[in-house]
């Protein structure tokens, strides 16, 4: 995370450093990506940057964290506007991300992202929902969802619908980019593994 000095910066400066980070990790993923290409870029000493971050690293996870805090809010506006429908938010939150990746500077930083995840991106970017989570992070989602619309018998498994949705979901990205997918097929994709979920995958006896 950012340091004190960082957060302290008059806006405009924090966006120019993000700015310039964005770029650099959108050339290139995390292990090959220039610090020295970031403070060039930033016009700033390379020394300044050791004042807002540990490291490259340490810069890196900040705009992944940043990126996935806008997520969640969006998600839970989505989850709202959908009177608590859990299977048409994830959708229409897909729908929304792909339509944000169509910025050029977006899609090539995820795209290094998602070609190059590792557990803690990954988490990063989708903390690992847990029961004790239910009262803290999760709570607001928790309480929008429509319960019941679910086949579900207690909160234990809505974490682990949440948690499938979420490999589902990541699975499609990465197929985005693997496969450099358009919005259209990304989407048939996905909303044909979520309705095959919401209509269950065996047939009742």
């Amino acid at each position: 995370m950012p340091k004190q000095t960082f957060i302290n910066l008059p806006n405009d400066k924090k966006e120019t450093l993000i700015h310039a980070a964005m770029k650099e990790f959108s050339r290139a993923p995390l292990f090959e990506a220039s610090i020295s290409n970031i403070v060039k870029e930033a016009g700033i000493p390379r020394g300044s940057f050791y004042q807002y971050f540990e490291d490259k690293e340490d810069l890196y996870y900040f705009l992944l964290n940043e990126y996935s805090q806008r997520l969640r809010k969006r998600f839970i506006t989505i989850l709202e506007n959908q009177n608590g429908d859990l299977m048409e938010t994830f959708i229409e939150s897909f729908r929304v991300m792909l339509k944000s990746l169509q910025s050029v500077e977006l899609r090539l930083f995820f795209k290094n992202a998602f070609l190059n995840m590792n557990y803690k991106s990954e988490n990063t970017l989708t903390p690992e929902v847990s029961k004790e989570e239910l009262n803290t992070r999760l709570k607001q989602v928790i309480s929008l969802v429509d319960k019941d619309q679910l086949n579900i018998k207690n909160e234990d498994e809505l974490v682990h619908i949440l948690k499938i949705l979420k490999a589902v979901t990541f699975q499609n990205l990465i197929q985005v980019f693997a496969k450099d997918l358009s919005i259209e097929q990304s989407m048939q994709n996905y909303t044909m593994e979520v309705n095959l979920m919401k209509r269950g995958l065996c047939k009742q006896k």
